[in-house]
């Protein structure tokens, strides 16, 4: 397959409109509607979701941005500051954006009548279509690609040399995305011990970054940290799946004399 698609979606005159972009709205409002969904099990209400969805698509993307520079290019960064600002340049990164909405979480469980850890067991299923539309974008702006490969599957990239490569961002776009979405839907439908959603979340999207970067091509700047294989995302998703299993596998109770509910109200701000 020969990569040939337009990552601009809709010109204006000078105002261009990019595939990647959408994405990123369309994951957020996919979101949101999830969220919308799930009000009712967790006794939110809908304003509840609505200023979640807002603070946490602001955590998200300057985490992703601030972590970007920090991770990834800091030496660009540090020689031209403004270049941090121009996000048309691109450079995201999720573990930044992680770091973005943990954020947002504490700020959410603090100015409401609920704790983090609940927080984020509500919150973590609505993560995972924004991860796919995420990498689909990725994959319209024909960036990130994977390497060499003689599969059927492999696509030959415009900016990535004459030979078919592993389609790494659409691989992400199914694991993180479809696989790892319906599991935590699934999986949360049910009461769950505090954490174990948060938890299942953390560990499934590092195993899966972490699998999918042995086939993925590792940024210029940085190549392999060590071993001739390890890559910043690897590095990255190990403290992650650290913090997803301590969720998962240990116990979380309230605090002793701890009577707060660990749902939010819009009504109850402190």
């Amino acid at each position: 397959m020969h990569f040939d698609i337009n990552p601009v979606a809709l010109s204006i005159g000078s105002l261009e409109i990019r595939w990647y972009g959408l994405m990123y709205v369309v994951g957020f409002l996919i979101g949101w509607w999830l969220g919308r969904r799930r009000a009712v099990q967790y006794g939110w209400k809908d304003r509840d979701i609505d200023d979640f969805v807002v603070l946490g698509m602001l955590g998200c993307i300057l985490g992703g941005r601030i972590g970007y520079v920090l991770f990834y290019d800091l030496p660009i960064y540090l020689r031209d500051p403004m270049e941090a600002l121009r996000f048309w340049n691109g450079g995201m990164s999720f573990h930044g954006a992680a770091i973005g909405l943990a954020l947002t979480f504490f700020y959410f469980a603090k100015t409401r009548n609920c704790h983090f850890i609940d927080l984020a067991d509500v919150a973590t299923p609505l993560i995972p279509p924004g991860l796919m539309f995420g990498r689909i974008g990725n994959f319209i702006n024909g960036e990130l690609w994977g390497k060499v490969t003689d599969l059927p599957i492999g696509v030959v990239f415009p900016e990535g040399g004459p030979y078919p490569r592993h389609p790494s961002q659409l691989y992400e776009a199914a694991l993180e995305g479809v696989v790892l979405g319906i599991v935590l839907w699934i999986y949360s439908s049910k009461q769950r011990p505090r954490g174990n959603v948060a938890g299942l979340f953390a560990m499934g999207y590092g195993l899966a970054r972490f699998l999918v970067e042995f086939v993925r091509v590792p940024d210029a700047q940085l190549g392999y940290l060590a071993f001739g294989w390890l890559t910043m995302g690897q590095v990255l998703c190990l403290p992650l799946l650290a913090i997803g299993a301590w969720l998962f596998f240990c116990d979380h109770p309230l605090p002793e004399g701890d009577v707060r509910t660990p749902k939010p109200s819009a009504g109850e701000r402190r």
